[in-house]
């Protein structure tokens, strides 16, 4: 019994040194465009360091088993094994540790990290609608076709819906938050490098909540770029509005303006009744 557990020990801590390796070693995770894709790409290979060992313990115990105690040709069960306590026990202590560890780190301290300060040098409203999304900057300019944020910026999107669920989710920021009609949800981002959706795909903006039909086309490309060229985007949408936008600002004045003369005529025809 003895020689068993040598066996499976050297080749479980073979095997966690080779999995380790690949996972220090190895680039799984594109680079992102802001602070917080950074921390979820950390935690995220923190987990895959600590699942390697477990691993690669079940995979040696179930390997070993099939190799060692096969027994071709039998029709019947073998004879029953009683369990080893102490092994039990201490089996229950590591996961128990590991779970802890987890909840600890990458738990409450990766989601300190994410919301770091809640405070923004800028807030732009973005809004869902089957299928397409909204964005509507500080300055009044709205867009329906692109989204462009500055770089070295901390950006508060606060995050509605007017009719079912969306999530407004952006690959490329490692972030998304649900899109939740009568309510408005936050989501911080620290943009840190430029980018264009034209060369990364990830830049874009992506519905990732089940919403209908055309859940999957709801989508809008994102640009990250420097703060001078956004002044001067955003400066431009607001004088030169694109004609969808200006088409969905005049009907929104004509339903308002029909509103208002429906309550002015019952109000009139009150008074004269």
């Amino acid at each position: 019994m003895r020689r068993e557990w040598l066996v499976v020990g050297a080749i479980w801590a073979a095997l966690t040194a080779l999995g380790e390796f690949v996972v220090t070693t190895w680039t799984m995770l594109p680079e992102g465009y802001s602070r917080e894709s950074h921390v979820v790409n950390e935690a995220y290979v923190l987990l895959l360091v600590m699942a390697v060992p477990v691993f690669a313990f079940m995979v040696t115990m179930l390997g070993y088993s099939i190799v060692a105690f096969r027994h071709p040709g039998a029709t019947e069960d073998g004879p029953n094994l009683g369990n080893n306590k102490r092994v039990v026990w201490i089996w229950l202590a590591v996961t128990a540790a590991l779970d802890l560890a987890v909840l600890i780190n990458p738990g409450f301290v990766g989601l300190r990290d994410i919301r770091g300060t809640q405070s923004a040098d800028m807030a732009i409203e973005v809004v869902g609608q089957r299928w397409s999304w909204t964005v509507t900057y500080e300055n009044g300019a709205t867009s329906t076709t692109e989204m462009v944020v500055p770089v070295d910026t901390r950006i508060r999107f606060d995050v509605t819906s007017t009719d079912v669920l969306h999530s407004f989710w952006v690959p490329g920021f490692g972030l998304k938050v649900d899109a939740v009609p009568g309510r408005t949800t936050q989501m911080y981002v620290t943009t840190e490098r430029t980018g264009d959706n034209a060369d990364d795909s990830r830049l874009r903006v992506q519905c990732a909540e089940l919403c209908g039909l055309s859940h999957a086309d709801m989508a809008m490309t994102v640009r990250v770029v420097e703060r001078a060229e956004y002044d001067a985007w955003v400066e431009d949408l607001k004088n030169n509005p694109p004609a969808a936008a200006q088409q969905a600002a005049g009907a929104t004045a004509t339903t308002a303006a029909g509103e208002q003369n429906d309550q002015q005529a019952g109000a009139a025809a009150g008074q004269e009744g």
